[in-house]
């Protein structure tokens, strides 16, 4: 074990701020702004390049300092600024991807050393002890990554479409999906066994959390949202799945795919702020509530719009 400042020269970033920025649409240009997130590599926004201030490289490794995620940690895939509270870290000898990504796994697994509002990491990142390269496993440095080169490819090339939702219409959930209540065995019955997705409330792993032998009850092709735990995440299941009760399923009515789906279920989660353990999003709540989707020439939702967003986007290759 050694050091954090013996493998790596350590600094704290560009110290930005977001809203003094300007913000550029995906793919338009800019360099990524990295900020204490523990999502999207850390990456929150596409910002102008500054004049004066240049961006750091592509290659080295963010650390979130502060925030809920602490000691949060990615090798950066492109030029980058830094928010607040965000150290970088510059090898001080060659490193291989597979090796960088590990360095970044063995700091996070620190984060118990830490708390998100009393004890920051700003002071001690430096003499963070984390293993040696001679101390890695030998998968490290066997891993092929051949394969995932260009994961970060659109599935097509495309302009990103603009989103003017000034210009969407609203429409009740009951108008979109039939919605029924979520049904399986018992999390608790589960043994690790079994081929059919169980889905629970979680906000992580597309609601998965294990497997079960039973029949599954759900179809794929269908949007799961939690009506109690983490309350309005919404994950689309692509294959026939089990859930609790706590799940609610929504069952399209019109032409579902992965594409659309994805782009549902990230509306579907801004309506976080209006639920809470104290007021759960129900069945009949469900049916009733307004959603706001882009819309065709005669005011329908216009499905084709929301697939070629979502196959514009870096990434969705892998889709």
């Amino acid at each position: 074990m050694k050091p954090l400042n013996e493998l790596f020269d350590v600094n704290y970033g560009s110290k930005l701020d977001l809203n003094k920025l300007t913000e550029v649409p995906l793919g338009q240009g800019g360099v990524s702004f990295v900020g204490r997130s523990s999502q999207n590599n850390g990456v929150t926004a596409h910002v102008k390049i500054l004049e004066g201030i240049p961006p750091y490289e592509a290659g080295l490794i963010t650390v979130a300092l502060g925030g809920t995620k602490l000691l949060s940690s990615f090798v950066q895939d492109g030029s980058f600024y830094t928010a607040q509270n965000v150290a970088i870290l510059r090898p001080k000898i060659d490193m291989t991807f597979q090796e960088k990504v590990y360095f970044c796994l063995a700091i996070a697994h620190n984060r118990f050393r830490y708390s998100a509002f009393g004890r920051e990491a700003n002071r001690t990142l430096r003499t963070l002890l984390v293993p040696e390269t001679s101390e890695f496993p030998k998968w490290v440095k066997n891993f092929d990554i051949g394969g995932y080169g260009n994961i970060n490819k659109a599935n097509i090339e495309h302009q990103i479409p603009d989103l003017n939702t000034a210009q969407w219409g609203e429409f009740r959930y009951d108008e979109l999906f039939d919605i029924e209540r979520g049904r399986g065995p018992r999390r608790k019955d589960l043994d690790g066994s079994g081929t059919t997705p169980f889905i629970t409330s979680s906000d992580s792993n597309n609601g998965l959390s294990g497997f079960t032998n039973n029949a599954p009850i759900h179809p794929g092709n269908s949007i799961g949202v939690n009506r109690n735990g983490s309350v309005a995440e919404a994950f689309y299941q692509p294959s026939p799945f089990c859930s609790t009760e706590d799940v609610h399923i929504f069952k399209p009515k019109f032409n579902l795919n992965p594409y659309v789906g994805l782009f549902l279920t990230t509306l579907i989660r801004k309506e976080k702020y209006r639920f809470s353990y104290g007021r759960k999003w129900g069945i009949e709540r469900m049916n009733k509530s307004i959603i706001k989707l882009p819309i065709d020439k005669a005011g329908k939702p216009d499905w084709d719009f929301m697939e070629t967003f979502i196959r514009s986007l870096p990434y969705s290759s892998q889709i």
